[in-house]
């Protein structure tokens, strides 16, 4: 590769370096929100819906 070609190349791994760390970032913010709201949303987001079994028809 020339060197334009190289300082393109890193500039677009700084950006995305950038970028990752921005994201990481953002993430352990929301886990020092606390563990009981986090497995208070990921219970939510797994509970069955009510009901659900009997949508199938009943019994197989």
């Amino acid at each position: 590769m020339s060197g334009p070609d190289d300082a393109v190349r890193a500039e677009r791994l700084a950006a995305a370096l950038r970028e990752n760390l921005k994201r990481r970032k953002q993430q352990a913010r929301g886990r020092q929100a606390g563990p009981a709201e986090t497995e208070a949303e990921a219970g939510a987001a797994v509970a069955p819906e009510p009901g659900a079994a009997d949508k199938d028809g009943g019994e197989r």
